[in-house]
């Protein structure tokens, strides 16, 4: 028999009152204490940045934050990563018959949580699948609100250590993956532990959702202040009001005295209407985002243009009414620049392909950016010597519905 519904209830009941007094480094402990009281077992396995392995986060964190992890999981070519993957629950038989179970907070992927129960257990059952679901969601919650208070989780989801200016904009950056009822985007970063002057921004509010996607001049620190700079002036300037123009013009003061050198921010600043279908956008500098309607590049999005911020110039503001199921793709230059060993580019032309033939896929939207991601990773034989950003949003209920598991 499975464990009965109040058995799974206690259980997460006990893991929110025992966590008000424990950090990070204390998690996984508290966890698997209480499923064991629960006749059950669990591991947490958290993605790590590159997106290609799950490390397990284990109790040994709470007596010895530098002791060494297990062996890693891959995302590609195990039971764990396929359910990470598609956000998909899926069922081990046999003798030790379980769960792995995705976990997400919101619609952001975190890892995937291995849930044991007693031998003779159905896995199927389910109240099995549904307690294992909301034991995965509470911890995809407490993990992202416990993070911050301490080193132990950043660490176990690292392969190795980031650069200062790597470690800086990462701390500026929402999730990666974000959605409404029918509306999704997703974004990628790389290289994920030498970032310097890439970044991407976002926010949801009253039906209406405004993102950024930016490209500091320069690299290291000096790339990562100036994004920061940029960051920085359009929340402030976004948060007092400013639409899209007064945005561009706030960083464009921001930069100008802040910095001496003349340093700028290539950037695409767009805001959409969740009801409405409209899309009003400006280009400064950046390479135009493609817009995909019925899996196919329709054509690119090159109205708004105008200087990159920091220099100053007038900011026209170019619309786009879209329909549903359109996807946009926002990406920088370390994307397309991408060589390989023979100095071929990546080029637009096989980003928008891989775009296309992955529309029909199923799967979630915050997996076709992570394969994509790779594929430009492979196509360099390894991390991406210049910054490379991706933003992906689709306006599509069905999207939004495969952003959860």
């Amino acid at each position: 028999m499975p464990p009965p519904v109040v058995v799974w209830h206690s259980l997460l009941a006990e893991l929110i009152d025992v966590a008000h007094f424990v950090g990070p480094s204390g998690l996984a402990a508290i966890v698997q204490d209480s499923a064991a009281r629960a006749g059950m077992g669990v591991t947490i396995h958290l993605v790590d940045h590159e997106q290609e392995r799950l490390r397990a986060l284990t109790r040994d964190l709470a007596v010895d934050p530098d002791a060494p992890l297990p062996e890693p999981l891959p995302v590609g070519g195990s039971i764990a990563g396929r359910a990470f993957m598609t956000l998909t629950p899926l069922i081990r038989h046999g003798a030790e018959p379980g769960v792995w179970m995705p976990i997400v907070n919101g619609t952001e992927r975190i890892g995937v949580l291995e849930v044991r129960v007693p031998a003779g257990t159905d896995p199927t059952a389910p109240e099995t699948v549904a307690g294992a679901r909301l034991l995965a969601g509470l911890i995809g919650h407490m993990i992202t609100s416990m993070t911050s208070y301490g080193d132990a989780i950043a660490k176990a989801r690292r392969s190795r250590p980031m650069t200062p200016a790597a470690e800086l904009l990462w701390q500026l950056l929402p999730p990666l993956t974000f959605a409404t009822d029918h509306f999704v985007l997703a974004a990628v970063l790389e290289p994920c532990y030498e970032v310097g002057g890439d970044a991407f921004d976002y926010t949801v509010d009253d039906g209406l959702a405004r993102f950024a996607v930016y490209d500091g001049v320069g690299k290291g620190m000096p790339a990562a202040l100036t994004t920061a700079v940029a960051l920085g002036a359009s929340r402030a300037s976004r948060r007092a009001g400013a639409d899209l123009a007064g945005v561009a013009e706030a960083v464009d003061t921001a930069l100008k005295s802040q910095f001496t050198d003349s340093r700028f921010v290539t950037a695409v600043l767009g805001e959409f209407d969740l009801k409405a279908g409209r899309l009003r956008y400006v280009g400064a500098g950046h390479p135009p985002p493609v817009l995909l309607r019925r899996g196919k590049a329709v054509r690119a999005l090159a109205g708004g243009r105008r200087t990159p911020l920091g220099v100053p110039a007038p900011t026209p503001v170019a619309q786009e009414r879209l329909e549903p199921g359109d996807r946009i793709l926002f990406y920088s230059d370390g994307v397309t620049e991408a060589r390989d060993e023979h100095g071929a580019l990546f080029g637009l032309e096989r980003l928008v392909d891989l775009v296309e033939r992955h529309a029909e896929d199923g799967l979630p939207i915050a997996e076709t950016v992570r394969r994509i991601s790779h594929a430009v990773r492979d196509h360099q034989g390894g991390p991406p010597s210049d910054d490379a950003t991706l933003l992906l949003l689709e306006w599509s209920q069905a999207a939004a519905r495969r952003s959860v598991p």
